[in-house]
């Protein structure tokens, strides 16, 4: 039977691709937002500059303290790659979402297993870079003329999946990612991340698994996230093949305003397994974003008979303004 061997988490944000000195171009979108997200309400900017006026801010936005931080999880990347290499699996399942890059409002699956023969990811045009907001374009600018690059899917673990979960999980499948033309996409930047930053070159068969973190008004809440992420991880194990599978959480942590407390309160739950603690969690504080969470708490599931424990390898919050917008980064394994 298959063996769930290593898993790993990381933040995906464009900030991971974005020097320090240009998070600002990201601040100023920050402060033309009417409705930041955060403990569940909703905040202007300059609500939220005074709400959060006694945390120091000024100082965790500084720019020494900005490119400290970046260094630290570039390093960390680095770190995930060598780990992913090391256990040398022979699929990598990776438990992320999507943000209206794959599924359009005329169809947004709670949870999707994709389960075609291979995928792409391409580089960005000029012409596409030109019409980018500058936040998100100095991030897709590393991806500038990158030639197309396909990657094998896993189809026979994802029917073995349908086959064991249809029961009990309305499981939506897809084997291609199109535009409403039929013209083909790229890969959702959730799972072409870990392709292009922690897989480096591994020509490694995916099995992306989608949950609907983003979206209302169907959205997992997290008893049922923890309950499907068991069920993938009970279904991989039950599949007759000898092949050794890693298992990956991409996004989060907290943003686009960083709430440190919750981020410590979930890292510190899911360490523990302590789905108490993570069920009880508010899921008004797990909107936009931060809702990402939910993947690293799937994860938590799938890994659940393994064996395998949580190991924090490091909490970064990248704050990019004085109102406490950025994106708190986090890496870890299961190993």
């Amino acid at each position: 039977m298959a063996k769930i061997t290593f898993g790993f988490g990381t933040s995906h944000s464009p900030l991971l691709n974005t020097p320090a000195e240009s998070w600002d171009l990201r601040a100023g979108d920050d402060m033309k937002n009417p409705a930041h997200p955060f403990r569940g309400r909703e905040y202007s900017f300059d609500e939220l500059v005074e709400l959060r006026k006694g945390e120091n801010l000024a100082e965790q936005n500084a720019m020494p303290v900005r490119e400290q931080r970046y260094a630290k999880c570039q390093e960390h990347l680095k770190f995930l790659g060598e780990k992913l290499e090391q256990a040398a699996p022979d699929i990598l399942v990776i438990m992320g979402n999507d943000q209206r890059e794959a599924y359009m409002p005329d169809h947004t699956p709670a949870f999707l297993v994709y389960c075609g023969e291979n995928m792409v990811t391409r580089g960005i045009t000029k012409e596409q870079l030109a019409r980018m907001n500058p936040g998100i374009a100095v991030a897709a600018k590393r991806t500038l003329g990158q030639p197309e690059r396909q990657y094998a899917g896993v189809p026979d673990l994802a029917q073995h999946l349908f086959d064991e979960l249809i029961d009990d999980f309305d499981l939506s499948s897809s084997d291609q990612f199109t535009t409403p033309g039929g013209e083909t996409r790229g890969t959702p930047h959730a799972f072409s991340f870990i392709f292009r930053r922690i897989m480096n070159g591994q020509a490694l068969p995916i099995l992306p698994i989608f949950t609907n973190t983003f979206f209302p008004p169907n959205q997992p809440k997290s008893k049922r996230v923890i309950e499907f992420g068991k069920a993938v991880g009970k279904a991989i194990a039950s599949w007759d093949s000898d092949k050794k599978v890693a298992v990956a959480a991409t996004g989060g942590l907290s943003h686009f305003v960083i709430d440190e407390e919750l981020d410590r309160r979930l890292l510190d739950a899911i360490a523990a397994r302590d789905e108490t603690a993570i069920i009880n969690e508010p899921e008004a504080n797990l909107q936009s974003g931060t809702s990402e969470l939910k993947n690293w708490i799937a994860t938590m599931g799938v890994t659940d008979a393994t064996g395998l424990e949580f190991q924090e390898v490091d909490y970064i919050p990248c704050y990019r303004s004085v109102a406490g917008t950025g994106n708190a980064m986090a890496f870890g394994l299961w190993a």
